[in-house]
């Protein structure tokens, strides 16, 4: 059996104004798509359980099979594990974004998609600023790609009461309200917060932005903490070898924890000029060396942080016709195949954040049972069904169903 899942990052959504009161997904023209619920059925899967909030780290541990309750050590660990960053026992590590604020307001999670090589630059600064000013000690600043960076800890300091805030999750609001707060170890954060402010003010890399009209990175932002995780590999648990194509960290993190292998694409980037092409071309060749191949596509959750619809349909409809449609040639010359479909989390493009509402899926394949043939989208998959309430019971679904467990 092969099998293959697509996550359309964020691409779920409620009816927008601006689409006539579509949803992206019923916007857009996604014949591959539409023919994958036709030949099986749509459904919706809870991949943000209770007292949680949505999230991609949550989200898509949970749609890969994974309790978060049990698996989930923290954002930052899962793209520490992608960036082969080890930590110490003891040893704390946070995401670090360069964000955009504007009159106290959080106007922009990315800093404007600031380049690698600015962000570069602009961190290892920073670091000797805070170096200098004695706020510094234990920390260490590691580069990433574009606005998202890590920070670890290894003083000694215990974080375990702290609470942050994804800055994505606060486009437009006074960060005053959002900063680390919860136990005394939130001074510390915040201390290096303000220095970055200071630091940022008047950088040369900023200014050459302001001039070019670009959105500058004015403070760095801490969140996603967490340690070291132990998590069981996915061929363990399923039986099931399988490999991981995205341009995201997080998600190549996650990877890593199960034990699956990140399958490189040359011009992927995360938003809407990534090479959609490649990463079909690099699943196809993949089916035929793992039993799994897990495309996962950012676009449209960018486009939703973005609030632009247009951007957003685009970026559904290059992911049916670029990604779905070739790999769908290429499970049918197969004896025996299956596939899964699904946004991990609505992003709406309308507050620009995400929603815990279950998301839509649809899969097909072998022994997979039909059950309608209407077009995919939120309103059909949440008329249709099943309806599954534990996210992390939809692998099993999308492995077992219809099938004893030694006949794949």
């Amino acid at each position: 059996m092969k099998y293959l899942i697509v996550i359309p990052d964020g691409a779920a959504d409620f009816p927008l104004d601006a689409l006539d009161g579509r949803t992206p997904f019923e916007a857009a023209d996604t014949p591959h798509l539409d023919a994958i619920a036709a030949a099986g059925h749509q459904g919706t899967v809870a991949t943000t359980p209770e007292g949680y909030s949505a999230g991609s780290d949550i989200c898509c541990m949970s749609l890969l099979g994974y309790d978060p309750a049990r698996s989930h050590p923290g954002r930052a660990p899962l793209e520490a594990a992608a960036m082969g960053l080890e930590l110490l026992d003891g040893q704390w590590v946070f995401r670090c974004n360069l964000v955009t604020v504007i009159n106290g307001d959080m106007a922009d999670h990315s800093a404007g998609h600031i380049s690698t090589a600015e962000s570069t630059r602009l961190l290892r600064d920073f670091s000797e600023h805070a170096r200098s000013r004695g706020l510094a000690d234990g920390l260490a600043f590691h580069t990433g790609v574009s606005y998202r960076h890590l920070m670890t800890d290894g003083s000694g300091t215990d974080y375990r009461t702290l609470e942050t805030t994804p800055p994505h999750d606060v486009p437009g609001e006074p960060i005053r309200t959002h900063r680390p707060r919860g136990g005394t170890d939130a001074s510390k954060l915040n201390a290096l917060v303000d220095a970055s402010e200071a630091c940022f003010a008047g950088h040369e890399v900023n200014i050459r932005r302001r001039d070019l009209n670009q959105a500058p990175a004015t403070h760095i932002w801490l969140w996603g903490q967490g340690m070291r995780p132990n998590i069981e590999t996915f061929e363990s648990r399923f039986g099931v070898r399988g490999a991981m194509i995205t341009a995201v960290d997080l998600l190549a993190g996650i990877a890593a924890l199960i034990g699956w292998d990140r399958l490189d694409v040359s011009g992927i980037t995360g938003y809407h000029d990534t090479n959609y092409s490649g990463k079909g071309q690099v699943a196809i060749d993949a089916l035929d060396r793992y039993d799994l191949v897990c495309v996962h596509v950012e676009a449209p959750d960018e486009a939703s942080h973005q609030g632009d619809a247009v951007t957003k349909v685009a970026s559904i409809e290059s992911i049916d016709r670029l990604v779905v449609g070739p790999l769908m040639a290429k499970l049918k010359t197969y004896d025996a195949w299956r596939v899964l479909v699904l946004p991990d989390h609505y992003t709406c493009v309308a507050n620009r954040k995400h929603d815990d509402t279950p998301p839509p899926f649809c899969m097909a394949g072998t022994r997979v049972p039909e059950a309608g043939r209407r077009p995919f989208n939120e309103r059909n998959a949440a008329a249709g069904g099943p309806h599954i309430r534990v996210g992390h019971e939809l692998m099993e679904h999308f492995l077992r169903s219809g099938s004893e467990a030694s006949g794949l």
